[in-house]
């Protein structure tokens, strides 16, 4: 087993609450090393939920010696501009804008209405002949997905 997976799991293990998940575990190549676990929740998570994880997982990582040298560690939620990854986060991101890259380099974007074990359906609105407008609804199994991104609205 790899030390980001030995982490992930020692992370899962103080998470109490079930809505709470790892979304991913990056450690930095060069040194001192960057120990980063990002976190989640089905309803957000709170800034003192990644504290009391941090605490909890640096004296794990200190008695365990899991990382032979210096190390920072961050917990935090994944920031915008990261991939969705897990199945759990684009159920989290249903009725929000979606931006899918399929492995075919195929880009769609529109709004995620639907989310399931096996797929997504995307809500894509298309203009056409300048002001009408045309709805499809695009499922995209998650196995061709190659990056899928929330979009961010200001409106």
């Amino acid at each position: 087993m790899d030390i980001a997976q030995k982490i992930r799991e020692l992370a899962e293990s103080h998470l109490t609450d079930a809505s709470h998940f790892v979304v991913d575990v990056v450690i930095s190549k060069h040194k001192p090393h960057k120990v980063s676990v990002f976190v989640d929740g089905d309803n957000g998570i709170t800034i003192d939920h990644c504290s009391d994880l941090s605490r909890a997982l640096s004296e794990d990582l200190d008695k365990l010696d899991l990382v032979k040298e210096n190390y920072l560690l961050e917990v935090g939620t994944p920031g915008l501009d990261q991939p969705l990854k897990l199945k759990r986060q684009y159920v989290k991101n249903v009725g929000r804008g979606l931006k899918v890259v399929t492995k075919d380099k195929t880009i769609r974007q529109g709004k995620l209405i639907a989310a399931d074990d096996t797929l997504l359906n995307l809500e894509i609105e298309t203009v056409i002949k300048g002001r009408k407008k045309e709805i499809n609804v695009v499922a995209i199994p998650y196995s061709e997905i190659e990056k899928a991104i929330v979009m961010v609205s200001f409106k």
